[in-house]
């Protein structure tokens, strides 16, 4: 019988032991200081003593069935195979200065994150990570599954320390690097950028030609392209706002269709809220490969019909050692 089972702890079942053995004391009154019993005329020492020996024999088989349900005894019940789908989303955030621009209230920086966010809340099964970028590229996070993180690690995105230029090779070759030793079965990388590459080690094309070589798709979004955009560039002595005309209306769509293309993944463009919106929920309905985890095993938990007999053949005993021969503790 008990070949069949599968014990969580079987150490535990020493536990009980020492259950049953301070219980044992308490029933042989080698602790105790003074007791009341029956006096003898009410009844047979024979009859009594008799009754106590069954007693004890319950008690002891109640501790023994304690013990054992302590150990977690389970019985298997066969193998199941979970289809689960592990999907590793990179987002590759452009925080260069321009991203300051408002044609996007309350500007693009902050539109983008506010997407971002939304996308996190429709895709509970992914994996995300964040990467920024300026002159330099910063891991921000890894990809994790650990949703609450991921938005306070978006409370992060911020512009300024990693200068004002726009590297995106260098980023998205270290999303690349990161996903490359990952065992997610569909990886994805999504580019969100204002600019075209001015900075890095590693071309735009080289990243993507790299990302076809890894099966990693990478999907661009082109933020903003109007041409009338303004850039905040502090405060007049009133307190006002002052505006810029954008540097240089730089943004490289011809670059990131080809990004996406060599990729394999898509390319977008949007051009206020609505628009980003829509990029990214229909990135959230692309493709998405189911993971077959084989093998695992399932079980039915037996301890708890243990621990019930136990812990009722016990009451009994004990009701009827402190109400029916008033055995005091």
């Amino acid at each position: 019988m008990l070949d069949s089972y599968v014990f969580q702890n079987k150490y535990l079942f020493i536990a009980g032991l020492v259950g049953l053995l301070f219980w044992t004391l308490d029933f042989f009154s080698v602790m105790r200081k003074g007791e009341l019993i029956l006096p003898p005329k009410y009844r047979t020492q024979n009859a009594f003593s008799i009754m106590r020996g069954i007693l004890f024999v319950f008690g002891v088989i109640s501790w023994l069935l304690i013990s054992f349900a302590l150990m977690g005894p389970k019985t298997p019940m066969g193998k199941s195979n979970v289809k689960k789908e592990i999907n590793d989303i990179y987002f590759v955030v452009d925080v260069s200065r321009s991203m300051l621009a408002e044609d996007f209230p309350p500007n693009r920086l902050e539109a983008a994150k506010e997407q971002i966010r939304k996308f996190v809340e429709l895709s509970p099964v992914d994996r995300i990570g964040i990467i920024m970028f300026g002159d330099k590229v910063f891991t921000l996070i890894p990809v994790t599954t650990d949703l609450k993180l991921v938005e306070q690690s978006i409370e992060q995105i911020k512009i300024g320390f990693l200068g004002s230029g726009t590297n995106i090779g260098d980023a998205l070759g270290l999303a690349l690097a990161r996903s490359e030793t990952s065992i997610a079965a569909n990886k994805s990388i999504v580019l969100l950028t204002d600019g075209s590459a001015n900075a890095g080690l590693m071309s735009p094309m080289q990243a993507a030609e790299k990302a076809k070589e890894l099966g990693i798709k990478i999907y661009t979004i082109g933020i903003g392209g109007d041409p009338n955009a303004k850039l905040p560039v502090g405060r007049d002595a009133y307190g006002r706002k002052r505006y810029q005309n954008m540097p240089g209306q730089s943004m490289d769509f011809e670059t990131l269709r080809k990004i996406a293309q060599e990729s394999g993944g898509k390319d977008f463009v949007a051009s206020d809220n609505d628009s980003l919106n829509e990029v990214l929920s229909e990135i959230n309905k692309l493709e998405r490969k189911g993971l077959e985890i084989k093998g695992r095993i399932i079980y039915k938990e037996d301890y708890y019909k243990y621990l019930m007999a136990g812990f009722f053949l016990l009451v009994f005993v004990e009701s009827i050692r402190r109400i029916g021969y008033r055995e005091v503790a």
